[in-house]
């Protein structure tokens, strides 16, 4: 199953940090989504990879993470 993980940050730089670890432990881009005004990183991810993305997200200190099956719209 797909999901759809989002963290929320209290600054613009450790979303930022978030996204470019992510991008530099390979994950593409294209699974990845930064809202920079509302600091929220979304990573659309197989649960295979859910594990990895939380521990790469948290160490960038979230003020919430949380996570929910992905919904093409």
């Amino acid at each position: 199953m797909t999901q759809t993980v989002t963290a929320a940050y209290d600054s613009e730089l450790k979303a930022r940090n978030a996204f470019d670890e992510l991008v530099s432990d390979g994950f593409p881009r294209e699974s990845l989504f930064l809202d920079e005004q509302a600091r929220e990183l979304k990573v659309i991810i197989g649960d295979s990879a859910q594990r990895e993305v939380e521990e790469v997200l948290n160490r960038h200190e979230p003020a919430r993470l949380w996570s929910r099956p992905y919904q093409n719209e």
